[in-house]
């Protein structure tokens, strides 16, 4: 049965705070793995803490050890523009999405 996972990043060392989301070195690449793990139905929603220059993803996933997994081969981890800090299981009570 999957979970639901929490991911959050930090900036790496190699964060341009210069420069926007989209404009950091390996964006594209980045872009690409992301969306092929959405596609895949293993990220479910995400996006960058703006003010931190990290980001909050949130998985479907068995356990912690699959997302870190496939965490690893982020070209923007891999190149030191995110770090992760952490990953935890995380239970909905409250969604007002419609």
């Amino acid at each position: 049965m999957k979970n639901l996972f929490v991911a959050i990043s930090s900036a790496g060392p190699n964060r341009d705070f210069s420069k926007s989301t989209r404009e950091q070195p390996f964006w594209d690449e980045h872009a690409k793995f992301i969306d092929q793990l959405v596609d895949d139905g293993f990220i479910l929603m995400g996006g960058p803490l703006v003010d931190e220059g990290g980001s909050l993803l949130v998985f479907n996933a068995d356990d912690e050890n699959e997302v870190r997994k496939k965490l690893k081969n982020d070209p923007w981890t891999e190149h030191g523009i995110l770090k992760l800090d952490s990953v935890k299981r995380w239970e909905i009570f409250i969604d007002q999405r419609k």
